[in-house]
């Protein structure tokens, strides 16, 4: 079935957060493994460009559990504990050389998928043992 808001719509997901309790060490990973552009670094955040298009935060974990007070107004607190996923898109032509990458970097892949829809998924973990893929497209009808 589906379901519509009459008169308005979403146009994309253009901010994603993950959690870490160690940001410098995540900056590194993120920046130096998987190649992603720093935007802004502090203590209690970190911000990464994707693909120029979306922005990736990295919260220091605990950080985010009260209200944070802005110039614009205030952000509501937020959260998360355990091991969350994140999936970043590659294109069909650059999965192996991805693969090769992560094993060239010593990253352990934990699973390769063939979805029957066509694209693969690699999966691994990032240094807080949160779940990241490289997708290509193939997964879903709208990727």
């Amino acid at each position: 079935r589906d379901y519509k808001v009459t008169g308005v719509q979403t146009c994309a997901l253009p901010i994603s957060c993950l959690y870490s309790g160690d940001l410098p060490r995540s900056v590194r990973f993120y920046r130096d493994e998987l190649g992603l552009r720093l935007l802004e670094s502090g203590e209690r955040l970190c911000v990464f460009s994707v693909a120029d298009k979306q922005v990736l935060l990295l919260f220091r974990s605990g950080e985010t559990l009260e209200p944070i007070s802005t110039p614009g107004g205030m952000i509501p607190p937020h959260g998360s504990a355990g091991q969350m996923h994140v999936a970043f898109a590659v294109s069909k032509e650059d999965f192996g050389a991805w693969e090769k990458h992560l094993i060239a970097r010593a990253i352990a892949i934990e699973s390769k998928v063939n979805w029957p829809t066509g694209g693969q998924s690699l999966y691994f973990r990032d240094p807080d043992n949160h779940l990241v893929e490289l997708a290509t497209p193939g997964l879903w009808e709208v990727y």
